[in-house]
């Protein structure tokens, strides 16, 4: 567990949390430890939103597969991995969950509302 989630004395204004995976395999115990400590977070993927996290705003983990899966099939019908192109992410996802921002008192701006690509109501 993060020691910023840890300590309940401190007194945070929000916190957001690194893209790696000891993150995303325990993101009902982050989420649900920010919304103890009413500390309103920004996330990398969706899936922390749609756990009850504030928003998230990040590359597509269904995009990263995808291409991973055709780096995959290219491999397999010959192509040497060093030839292949390094790639980028080229879609980005901004989630806002207004369940959460209820819950923590925030109003969401409309223009980040409009700007989103989901918002759970």
């Amino acid at each position: 567990m993060p020691p910023w989630l840890r300590s309940p004395s401190r007194n945070l204004g929000c916190s957001s949390s690194a893209a790696i995976q000891f993150f995303f395999s325990r993101r009902e115990q982050l989420v649900t430890l920010a919304a103890r400590h009413a500390v309103p977070a920004i996330y990398q993927w969706r899936e922390f939103p749609a756990a009850g996290g504030l928003m998230s705003y990040g590359s597509s983990l269904t995009e990263a597969w995808r291409q991973a899966g055709v780096y995959v099939g290219r491999i397999l019908v010959g192509a040497k991995p060093a030839d292949l192109p390094v790639q980028q992410p080229t879609r980005f996802e901004l989630v806002v969950n207004l369940n959460t921002a209820k819950a923590l008192g925030l109003t969401i701006p409309p223009s980040i509302l409009a700007r989103a690509d989901e918002v759970i109501e």
